[in-house]
C-alpha cells in the first residue's frame, strides 16, 4: 500500500488531518474570526464559498451543487441558501432556458464580506507561517494544493 519507507511521513500527515478535522469542525477560525470582528462564518459562509467557487470557474450553481458541494442532502442545502439569501449574501437568478433552475450569484454585500472573510483567513495563514521562509511557504502552497486537489479526485466517481 504505502511509499516504502515514508510510513511514518504518511501516519505525521494522517494525524495532521485528523487535528485539522477537529479544528474545522469546531469551527475554530469562525470563532477566531468572531473575537477579532471579523464575519463570524457559519452556513451562510459555506454557501457563500460554493457560490464564489463556482462563478470563478464559470460553472453556475444551484442549490443541488450546494448540496453537492458541502455533502448535504438537498433540504439542508435549500435551507441553507435560503439563509445566505436571507443575509443579503447571495442572489436566485432566472435560469435562461429552465424556470425550474435558480442558478445562486454572490451579491455586492456578500462579495465585500468574502473580501473582508480572505482578508481575515489569509492573515490567519500569515500569522502561522511568519517563522517560514519564502522557500518553505511556496513549496507547501504547492504541495498542499496538490494534496488537497488529490482528495477531491478520490470524491469523483
Amino acid at each position: 500500500m504505502g511509499k516504502g519507507g515514508a510510513g511514518t511521513e504518511v501516519a505525521a500527515i494522517e494525524r495532521a488531518m485528523v487535528a485539522m478535522r477537529r479544528s474545522i469542525g469546531r469551527r475554530t477560525l469562525a470563532r477566531l474570526a468572531g473575537a477579532e470582528g471579523a464575519p463570524a462564518g457559519g452556513a451562510e459562509f459555506d454557501v457563500l464559498d460554493v457560490v464564489e467557487a463556482a462563478e470563478e470557474a464559470g460553472e453556475p450553481v444551484g442549490v443541488r451543487g450546494v448540496a453537492d458541494a458541502l455533502r448535504v442532502d438537498q433540504p439542508r442545502a435549500s435551507r441553507l441558501v435560503a439563509s445566505a439569501v436571507a443575509a443579503g449574501w447571495v442572489e436566485r437568478r432566472a435560469h435562461q432556458t429552465d424556470g425550474r433552475r435558480a442558478p445562486l450569484a454572490v451579491t455586492s454585500e456578500g462579495r465585500a464580506v468574502l473580501e473582508q472573510a480572505h482578508g481575515f483567513r489569509r492573515a490567519a495563514v500569515e500569522r502561522v507561517t511568519a517563522e517560514w521562509s519564502e522557500d518553505e511557504l511556496a513549496v507547501f502552497a504547492r504541495l498542499f494544493t496538490r494534496f488537497v486537489d488529490g482528495f477531491g479526485e478520490l470524491r469523483r466517481p
